[in-house]
C-alpha cells in the first residue's frame, strides 16, 4: 500500500471500538491482585468528566496525565509508569486477565501512578476526558486486522484521531507504534491528514525514533530478531 493510498473502506467507520473480545484465564496471582489492589487503581466507567486529581490523589495532584488504549498485559504501562513516576497514566483495557496482570504488576513495583478503567476506551474518552486535558496519549500495537475485508476494524482512523487531538492540550503528543507496515502506513496518513496535529519526526518517511520510555517488548525482540520492523509515529497537538 503506498503512503498515499487511504482504503476507501476505512475511511468513515460507523463505529470504532478499542478492543476485540478475547478469551482468557484469570490466574491465581492476578485473582489475588484484583481482589488487593483493584478497588485503589480500578476505576468505574461514568458518564461524566473524570477528577483526575482525586482519582490519582494529592501527591500526584497537577501532574501530566496520559491516556493508555489498551495496555494487553501491561507490561510495557508497567515500564514506563516506572521510567516517568512524576507521569499520571489512565489506563484503558477491557481483558480481565490483562487488568489482572498489570495490577499483579503495580503490586510488585509499587506504581503509584497508574489507574485502570476496564472499558472500552472510545466510550470513556466520549464520556469521561474533557477537551485539552491530555497530556499525551499511547497506542501500542493496536490489532492491526491484516485482511482487507477487517480493515475497518482498526482503531486508529480519522474519526477516533480527530476525537483524541480535542483532548489533547496544546503541545501535547500523540504516539502510536506497530509491527505491521501496511497498518503503519495507514496511521501516518490518518495523522497526516488530522489538521490539529503535526509530525514531530525528522526523517523523510515520517517515522519516529523509538522515545526512550517505550520498552522493547519480549514480542517485539523476537520480531526484530526474525527481520521484522517496528514502526513508531509521535504527532504533537497544534
Amino acid at each position: 500500500m503506498s503512503p498515499s493510498a487511504t482504503p476507501p473502506e476505512v475511511a468513515h467507520p460507523r463505529a470504532i471500538r478499542s478492543f476485540v473480545r478475547r478469551t482468557g484465564r484469570v490466574t491465581t496471582g492476578q485473582a489475588k491482585a484484583f481482589e488487593a489492589l483493584g478497588p485503589d487503581f480500578i476505576l468505574p466507567h461514568q458518564a461524566q468528566a473524570l477528577d483526575v486529581d482525586r482519582a490519582f490523589g494529592p501527591e500526584l495532584s497537577g501532574h501530566p496525565l496520559v491516556l493508555e488504549i489498551g495496555f494487553g498485559m501491561g507490561e510495557a504501562t508497567a515500564h514506563i509508569a516506572g521510567v516517568l513516576p512524576d507521569t499520571r497514566f489512565l489506563c484503558c483495557e477491557v481483558h480481565e486477565p490483562g487488568v489482572g496482570a498489570l495490577l499483579k504488576r503495580i503490586g510488585e513495583r509499587q506504581l503509584r501512578n497508574i489507574r485502570i478503567v476496564a472499558h472500552d476506551a472510545v466510550e470513556v474518552l466520549r464520556d469521561m476526558i474533557p477537551h485539552g486535558t491530555l497530556d499525551g496519549v499511547h497506542v501500542f500495537f493496536p490489532d492491526p486486522w491484516h485482511k482487507k475485508r477487517h480493515h475497518k476494524r482498526r482503531l486508529i482512523q480519522p474519526g477516533l484521531v480527530c476525537e483524541l487531538a480535542l483532548r489533547l492540550k496544546a503541545g501535547a503528543y500523540l504516539h502510536l507504534a506497530t509491527d505491521w507496515q501496511p497498518y503503519a502506513e495507514q496511521m501516518r496518513q490518518v495523522c497526516m491528514a488530522e489538521p490539529m496535529l503535526r509530525n514531530t519526526s525528522a526523517h523523510a518517511e515520517g517515522w519516529a525514533d523509538k522515545p526512550h520510555y517505550r520498552p522493547l517488548t519480549k514480542f517485539e525482540n523476537r520480531g526484530l530478531r526474525l527481520g521484522h520492523g517496528v514502526w513508531d509515529l509521535v504527532f504533537q497537538r497544534v
